[in-house]
């Protein structure tokens, strides 16, 4: 599909194929994406779900724009912003985990409980704040003509993706989303590693948060709005499944390039934001009905 966009693109539009617009557009838009989705590839392969992803940006984002500008704390106030987002992971992990409570349902809380604390702590106003080396860790150039929002993107993919590959926690998730009950009986401590993926989505969650904020020198309470349909879909499209235990980073990153490459496609030709929405709600049908193993009936936990 993406080689397909590509070539449609690059016949209906002379700009779209430009280093400029591939890397300053298409990449450095999609950074944000990939750290969420990224964060929600964890708990999906273990047949579970994380619902709370936009909120936990937006939660850590006010967090880090109100640390810098109220109490001027400079960069520790973005490692506070992450570790937000770490806390929050921690909370949905063990409510779901010890409190035996499906995953959706924890988490549709949490979705509500944070992004209404974000409104809550800024009284519904961004909060802006004026620290230039702040701002230049996102969109700086430490290597030339490579910003350092996809730099940090690609590392952060790069760590992920050993994490899935090379680690004890990357085999039992993929254990956990191909048959929990057999890990179980195999001695895997379920909880322990239930609890894990939730608390590596809350932590790349507000990592999307305080660099997105760094970014744009500001915080707004709905900053992550439409971060949740848009990662589920680039997930789903790459090719990990809802059912769990197939997929993985490698697969949701050509899912969030197919995104960006298609919002940004659409956006040279002219096409209006409410009906990008509608080709993208129906691209996440698609892509969750190619993707789905029929055989298996619980879906999501």
């Amino acid at each position: 599909m993406l080689l397909i966009l590509i070539a449609i693109f690059t016949a209906t539009s002379e700009v779209f194929l430009t280093y400029d617009n591939l890397v300053g557009n298409v990449m450095m838009n999609s950074m944000i994406l990939l750290f969420v989705a990224l964060a929600g590839t964890f708990p999906i392969l273990q047949q579970s779900i994380d619902l709370s992803v936009e909120s936990i940006v937006s939660l850590s984002g006010v967090i880090t724009a109100i640390l810098i500008n109220d109490y001027q704390l400079g960069m520790l106030a973005l490692l506070l912003g992450v570790l937000a987002g770490t806390g929050v992971g921690v909370l949905n992990g063990v409510v779901f985990a010890k409190g035996k409570i499906p995953s959706f349902l924890v988490t549709l809380g949490s979705l509500s409980i944070f992004s209404g604390s974000a409104l809550l702590m800024t009284g519904g106003y961004s909060v802006p704040f004026n620290a230039s080396g702040i701002r230049q860790i996102a969109i700086g150039n430490t290597i030339p003509q490579v910003p350092n929002l996809v730099v940090w993107g690609l590392l952060v993919y790069v760590l992920v993706s050993l994490m899935a590959w090379k680690t004890t926690f990357g085999r039992y998730t993929y254990a956990l989303g191909e048959n929990e009950r057999v890990a179980d009986f195999s001695g895997v401590n379920v909880d322990r590693y239930k609890i894990g993926a939730f608390v590596v989505s809350g932590t790349l969650c507000g990592l999307a948060g305080v660099l997105l904020t760094a970014r744009i020198s500001s915080a707004t309470p709905g900053m992550g709005s439409g971060l949740l349909l848009q990662s589920i879909a680039a997930i789903v499209m790459g090719g990990t499944a809802l059912t769990g235990g197939v997929g993985g980073p490698h697969r949701t990153i050509l899912g969030v390039l197919v995104i960006g490459v298609l919002t940004n496609g659409m956006n040279l030709l002219g096409i209006q934001s409410f009906v990008q929405e509608i080709i993208l709600g129906f691209v996440v049908i698609l892509a969750v009905a190619m993707s789905m193993d029929r055989d298996k009936i619980d879906i999501v936990k």
